[in-house]
């Protein structure tokens, strides 16, 4: 077995349970846990592993993992939504891809992501695919939480758990990559266990500033309008430039895969899919920059709960907790995709402070 499962830090459970399984996978396997747990590393990883064993040579083996690594596999289909929601539209497309032989080997693997956002009408199309798919085909079934609409799915999977990585694990992975341990574990608290999110702030060096500026929201707010919309202004200039690190990132996946490309010839639309990752990485950097600044905004607020001495002055303990309700309901929202600058807005005229 290769060492590819270093790609999954954390998750010693999972991965035992994913290595004891290559040889005699079943037919459909559910990874259940929260964004940047290693649920879609650990599917990329999976995959490759399950083509792999299909060959004895060492290099064609090592070159079904780089390809499933890259999302490059002919015999790996990823379905990602391409709306709010997995619609009936592209479970007709699931279907389809399932009832295809497989190009280069015996089995083939559909990698179906973010599954917990499937509409109900979509769950029931899939079912019997899932529950019985063409020999060779199979289904790892990606989710974050279970809703109802996909306990019946659920039911026909083996489950494979992803609990949330605590802080502490974060922050020894990024200090095994060389971060300093005072950073590491400022990035882990702030990345709130996705270790991917974590990954991308440890590279920004501008990221204290912008829990800092979060932080000082409370002690800014003084009842006007105008006052609002500055820091909303500020703090929507502030996302705007925290994208420069993914960016970056981004930009060495497509140098990646133009290599892979040269070195294996065209597979599939392989540049297309990695626009549309790329494009949806951006818009949840988005959200996860809010949610990282709202979580900073409820520690001011609940420094004046605990009594903290560094807690804005001039706000009662009855308003704090008040604000604190608002922040999270604020925070609860962003599922929601609302408007940046009126959700902000609107949360911001809503709290406490000193001077109001």
């Amino acid at each position: 077995m290769s060492d590819a499962w270093s790609r999954v830090p954390g998750q010693e459970r999972a991965i035992a349970q994913l290595r004891s399984a290559v040889a005699e996978p079943v037919h459909a396997y559910l990874f259940l846990g929260p964004p940047g747990s290693g649920k879609e590393a650990a599917a990329r990883v999976f995959g490759g592993e399950l083509l792999a064993a299909s060959t004895t040579d060492p290099d064609e083996a090592r070159r079904h993992r780089e390809l499933a690594a890259g999302d490059q596999h002919p015999d790996i289909a990823v379905v990602r939504r391409e709306g709010a929601s997995i619609r009936v539209e592209q479970a007709s497309e699931i279907v389809r891809l399932a009832s295809l032989k497989p190009i280069e080997g015996n089995r083939k693997v559909l990698v179906l992501d973010e599954f917990h956002l499937v509409a109900d009408a979509t769950a029931g199309k899939l079912l019997k695919t899932i529950e019985e798919p063409p020999g060779g085909t199979i289904f790892l079934v990606l989710a974050d939480d279970l809703p109802d609409e996909l306990v019946t799915i659920a039911s026909r999977c083996v489950h494979v758990d992803f609990p949330a990585l605590t802080a502490a694990a974060v922050a020894e992975v990024l200090e095994a990559e060389g971060l300093a341990p005072d950073a590491a574990a400022q990035v882990a608290e702030a990345a709130h266990g996705d270790l991917d999110r974590a990954r991308l702030l440890a590279s920004d060096e501008r990221v204290a500033l912008r829990l800092a500026a979060w932080g000082a929201i409370p002690a800014r707010l003084d009842g006007t309008g105008s006052m609002v919309a500055e820091i909303v202004a500020e703090r929507r200039a502030d996302i705007d430039d925290a994208s420069g690190p993914l960016q970056a990132q981004q930009e060495q996946e497509v140098a990646a895969l133009t290599e892979r490309i040269e070195r294996y010839g065209q597979r599939g639309s392989g540049a297309r899919v990695l626009d549309e990752r790329h494009k949806r990485q951006l818009r949840r950097l988005r959200t996860d920059e809010l949610r990282m600044g709202l979580a900073e905004l409820a520690h001011a607020y609940r420094a004046v709960v605990v009594g903290d001495p560094a807690a804005p002055a001039g706000v009662s303990v009855d308003d704090a907790a008040a604000g604190l309700d608002r922040i999270w309901l604020a925070i609860d929202a962003l599922v929601r995709n609302p408007t940046e600058e009126l959700l902000l807005q609107a949360l911001l005229l809503d709290l406490p402070s000193p001077r109001r």
